[in-house]
Formats: structure tokens, C-alpha cells, sequence
């Protein structure tokens, strides 16, 4: 079987849940389960998510638990233990492979993944990898996912290691927040909001950027997000412009936009075709905390920027003068 890149790890029914749209959404995954979850809990974990079910036409995970043999002869053919792919005819669906404990487990698929995502409390994530971890180098990227799929923290290995672009990732499949609290990361504070028609092509994204950011006299290097709605989680050329810029980008839930009450410019044009009130202004503030307007929406190009910054706490409580 193909090598697995990124190792998805729960012990709860509720965690499968979380992870099986990541088993089918990121490439080279497997999805590993804790033996104490029930097989009918996890049989069906679609959920109403469109991404499981358009891959798995709603059959949800196949369950796999490797026998002794199975699993030497998968260690002997380098996919390390119990790992194969299933007897099942369901190439669609997320498999599944059984676990006893977490610690034995994380333990053989720290040296040889890229990446470990828990579904699972920190305390239980932090105390599975503490005897196996090294250095930033060397050590794989890891993230954390509450069981109410609201937080995907970057817990190690966050610059070097990928975690924080993992937890990006994960947060954006899910409709989760990413917490990265890498330093040089945290202090950048500015969010570019942005909006464009299908099909924008990624120079002309990157040039309206630049553009915006030079007229509000803001150096690309305080830039930490790049935000744009759900819908557009696919498409190229913003895809292509965020790597050009080396920009993460995030993306914020349809529902988050239309629910918002933070206020910001309302356009009638995207009312029409996406039944959304706007999408530059509110993605600028929602894809951060305590965010305010630097620079309302601007359409240049036919793509729309909207500039928000961060505060933070101890910049806003300072005494003035500081």
C-alpha cells in the first residue's frame, strides 16, 4: 500500500467523526481507532459532510483489526503493523485500523510519519509523545483536535516540522480554529480578506495584494493570513497566489459569514450569485481575534481586498506612550 504520510489517531466515536473527512480530503492518510469504540458508533460517520459523502457515497469507515500475522508480515514488508489495505470492495470509504494503546501506537508511527493529528485531549496527545520527541528537526508535525471539532491546535514541530500548515489545513476541512502560537507567526497581525470570480488567475490575485498592502503602507512580512470564504477552498489560482506570497490562506464557513455581526459592507452582486453578504470584509475579520478594519474592500482587477489587523491584549492594555 501506499506509505502513510499523516497518521489520524482518536480514541473516540465522536473523534472518528472528526477524522474521517480528513482520511478522505489529505493524501496519504490513515485513520487509526481506539478497540474501545463501538463498530456501529463509527459505521456510518458521514454526518451530512459533503466531502465524505460525494467519496464514500455515504458507506462511512471500514473497520480493519489485524491479526498477529497480518501484522508481521506488514512490519516485514516495511507498512509497519497491521497495516494493509482492506479485503472490503469500498475504495471510497476511510478505512479504519484498531488500536489498544495510544502510547504503544504513537511510539511506532512517530520515527516513520510526517505528521500525527490526535482527536483527542492534549494532556492524553502530550503524554503519548513526550518520551519519543527529539528536536524541531527531526520530530513529526503534531496536531491536536478537541472532540467538538472547534480548536485544531499546533502542538509540535510548528515552523520546522509543519505542524502550524497541517493545523491550518485541518482547521480549514473542518471549520475549526486554528491555534498556532508559534512566536514569529503569533506577532504578524495583519489578515487579507479576499474575494474574486472563479477562474482569477493567481498573478493577478498576487498583484492586487501587493498593491493594497503598498497603499496602506503595510510590509507583506506582517501578513500572517490570507482569507477567503469556504466556497472558494479549491480554487486555483488563490490557492497558487497564497503559495506565491508564502502566505498560509485560511478559510471561514459560509454559515460563520452569514451569521456574523460584526459589521462590515454589504454587496448586493455577491448576495446574487453566492448568497453570502460579502465575502473580503467579513473573512478579513472573522479569520482572526480582536480584529479591526486597516483598509475597508477595494476592488482592483476585478478581485476585492479588504485589510484587517489583529490586537493584542498586551498592545492594547498597554499604557499610552509605551
Amino acid at each position: 500500500m501506499t506509505a502513510v504520510t499523516t497518521a489520524l489517531i482518536t480514541l473516540s466515536a465522536e473523534g472518528a467523526k472528526l477524522l474521517a473527512p480528513l482520511a478522505t480530503a489529505l493524501s496519504g492518510t490513515r485513520l487509526y481507532i481506539h478497540e474501545s469504540v463501538r463498530d456501529e458508533s463509527v459505521r456510518d460517520v458521514s454526518g451530512g459532510s459533503e466531502s465524505v459523502e460525494r467519496k464514500s457515497d455515504g458507506s462511512g469507515i471500514i473497520l480493519y483489526e489485524p491479526t498477529h500475522s497480518e501484522s508481521g508480515q506488514d512490519e516485514a514488508n516495511g507498512n509497519g503493523p497491521g497495516r494493509r489495505e482492506s479485503a472490503r470492495e469500498n475504495p471510497g470509504a476511510p478505512e479504519a485500523e484498531r488500536f489498544t494503546r495510544i502510547a504503544e501506537l504513537t511510539a511506532t508511527l512517530f520515527p516513520v510519519c510526517r505528521g500525527l493529528v490526535y482527536a483527542a485531549p492534549t494532556g492524553v496527545v502530550v503524554r503519548a509523545i513526550a518520551p519519543l520527541i527529539k528536536n524541531k528537526y527531526e520530530d513529526p508535525a503534531v496536531v491536536c483536535i478537541d472532540a467538538g471539532g472547534r480548536w485544531a491546535v499546533s502542538l509540535l514541530s510548528g515552523h520546522e516540522g509543519g505542524a502550524n500548515a497541517l493545523a491550518l489545513r485541518v482547521a480549514n476541512i473542518l471549520g475549526a480554529e486554528p491555534v498556532i502560537t508559534t512566536t514569529t507567526e503569533a506577532l504578524k497581525s495583519v489578515i487579507v480578506g479576499i474575494g474574486c470570480r472563479r477562474g482569477t488567475p493567481a498573478e493577478r490575485i498576487v498583484a492586487a495584494v501587493r498593491e493594497s498592502l503598498a497603499e496602506a503602507g503595510v510590509p507583506l512580512e506582517e501578513v500572517r493570513l490570507l482569507a477567503s470564504v469556504d466556497l472558494k477552498a479549491n480554487e486555483a489560482g488563490l490557492l497558487a497566489a497564497a503559495e506565491a506570497l508564502g502566505i498560509p490562506i485560511r478559510f471561514i464557513a459560509s454559515a460563520e459569514i452569514r451569521a456574523s455581526t460584526r459589521e462590515f459592507s454589504h454587496s448586493d452582486f455577491v448576495e446574487e450569485r453566492v448568497n453570502l453578504p460579502a465575502v473580503a470584509e467579513p473573512a478579513a475579520l472573522l479569520a482572526g481575534r480582536r480584529t479591526r478594519f486597516i483598509c475597508r474592500k477595494k476592488t482592483r482587477n476585478g478581485i476585492t481586498i479588504a485589510l484587517a489587523r489583529e490586537g493584542f491584549l498586551w498592545w492594547e492594555s498597554a499604557p499610552e506612550g509605551s
